[in-house]
């Protein structure tokens, strides 16, 4: 890699203050150039904006203003004394999105591979000081090779302190990580500190330990991106929120996720005016859910058609589909869905999708965003490997996060709502602030075939016709304990209510509770289930 030095200093005399001013510009000139155009050259041709081209991208126009540009590094030895670029391989600074305070950090792969060093890690440190100081959300754009490990253990301090800083600002102000090239070893678990993943499809991977140690190790053979690229994060180890198949697309995303998140904890996320009148009927909902609870639909429809301008943003869209998290807005107010999806796996919960709503549920609470839950569960997947698996406590995750949430909780039954699933999807015995449910819902402990079945399994036995007895007896079931008012009429569901009015109603009760205050005992933190 070819990197320039800095030209040499004025002497006394050659021309006063505005030779100076001169070799300042000539000197930021050529630290926003980088290293050499062959550099620049050899990043496009891997697919890959540069640094500042992507800072443009994120950013609104002419707003970043940088930090510590002229930073170089101090170590010497393996050839560093001699190459000691502006930059020191990482920009730093802040600007504006939507004209809202943003500050980010971006790795330069071109200057040493984006590596970290000391002085490198001393400004990312910097910045995440000031986000958390200023309380403005933070975005680190990541593209480097991991530790520089011509410094040694000096690198590997300057990632514990990004540790550090990382889990600080948790829940404090938003956290985004962008993975737009490499992220290895320790790179990776900044990423899974903070609140959101984005990577691109081809030119960026996540991963502990690379193909060349894996194959080492076990013998087996894999990619870069078999083994953490965009699609693997998105789909199997749910690492990684969003995936795009390019920087522009990406980025533009990250910019309209923002635009839903408050600056911090302290505050409310930005409200819009909305065209979509706040009592439009949805009579198309009638059509999108089957009476019949064995029958499938996509309840991303259902979400289309409430929300504002049938607009939603879904997080960890490609990972445990059974359930569907979004943010959306209800006449201009941002809301967090939770929904049972019953065109996966029948919409039941298991051990990826707890772990997916729970952390989306905490991420709510803890930025100010109310929570709408629509329900349609037949309960949790049952199964020797979730056992095994620890559905238990995995399901416990989802139970802590919403019994300690204290934003507004609204709670909808759109069709079924079985056994401990429904206790666990924010049911009114857990402090949902208030439950609706549609006619045909059905709440009860199972369905009334499996219960009938239970209950009277030595009568059915017993009769001349054991299969007319079973279905007398499972219609009997269904009339006493599962007919829809059953849970309205004790006082668990605060009211029935026609499901084309459910945009009116949620829009009605959010307006209620946007004042909401609830106050948990007083404590260090919780034990949450792990």
């Amino acid at each position: 890699m070819t990197t320039t030095t800095a030209p040499a200093p004025l002497t006394a005399g050659t021309g006063g203050t505005h030779s100076h001013v001169a070799e300042l510009h000539a000197i930021r000139a050529q630290a926003m150039a980088g290293p050499s155009e062959q550099a620049t050259a050899a990043q496009h041709a891997k697919g890959k904006l540069t640094a500042r081209e992507r800072i443009g991208l994120l950013l609104d126009e002419g707003s970043f203003q940088e930090v510590e540009q002229l930073r170089r590094h101090r170590a010497t030895g393996f050839g560093l004394e001699t190459r000691k670029p502006y930059t020191d391989g990482v920009i730093t600074g802040w600007g504006t999105v939507e004209g809202r305070t943003v500050f980010v950090y971006a790795h330069d792969f071109r200057i040493f591979g984006g590596a970290l060093g000391e002085a490198h890690a001393t400004k990312i440190h910097k910045i995440m000081d000031m986000a958390l100081a200023a309380g403005a959300p933070l975005v680190s754009l990541n593209d480097g090779a991991g530790a520089r490990i011509q410094e040694g253990v000096s690198a590997l301090a300057g990632y514990g302190g990004i540790f550090q800083r990382n889990t600080r600002a948790s829940g404090v102000i938003p956290q985004i990580s962008v993975i737009l090239g490499p992220c290895a070893g320790g790179a990776a678990y900044s990423p899974a500190l903070t609140d959101f993943v984005f990577m691109v499809r081809d030119t960026s991977q996540m991963f502990i330990t690379g193909p060349d140690v894996v194959r080492a190790v076990t013998g087996e053979e894999i990619t870069q991106n078999g083994l953490g690229g965009a699609d693997v994060h998105a789909e199997t180890s749910g690492v990684c929120h969003f995936a795009y198949d390019d920087e522009e697309t990406c980025l533009a995303e990250v910019r309209y996720l923002l635009s839903m998140l408050p600056q911090n904890n302290r505050e409310a996320p930005p409200s819009v005016r909305t065209a979509d009148p706040a009592g439009r009927r949805g009579e198309m909902l009638l059509e999108h859910v089957p009476a019949d609870g064995s029958r499938p639909y996509d309840v991303t429809a259902v979400i289309g058609e409430i929300v504002d301008d049938g607009e939603y943003l879904e997080v960890h869209e490609h990972w445990a589909r059974n359930i569907v998290c979004a943010l959306a807005r209800l006449d201009g107010q941002v809301v967090g869905v939770v929904a049972n999806q019953p065109r996966t796996l029948a919409g039941v919960l298991d051990i990826h999708a707890s772990e997916k709503a729970a952390r989306f549920v905490q991420m709510c609470d803890a930025f100010n965003i109310p929570l709408v839950t629509l329900l349609d569960v037949p309960g949790f997947l049952p199964g020797v490997g979730q056992e095994h698996g620890g559905i238990i406590r995995h399901g416990a995750k989802l139970l802590y996060a919403y019994c300690n949430a204290t934003v507004p909780r609204i709670s909808l039954v759109l069709r079924k709502a079985y056994g401990g699933a429904y206790i666990v999807m924010d049911s009114q015995s857990i402090g949902a602030d208030l439950t609706y449910a549609w006619p045909a819902n059905e709440i009860a402990v199972m369905g009334a075939e499996g219960a009938a079945g239970v209950i009277f399994r030595r009568r059915i036995a017993e009769a001349a016709d054991p299969e007319a007895m079973r279905q007398k007896l499972v219609k009997e079931y269904r009339a006493e304990l599962m007919h829809p008012y059953y849970a309205a009429e004790r006082g668990l569901v605060d009211d029935v209510i026609d499901p084309a009015a459910t945009r009116e109603v949620l829009i009605r009760s959010l307006a209620m509770l946007r004042r909401k205050h609830a106050d948990l005992p007083s404590r260090k933190h919780g034990n949450p289930p792990q």
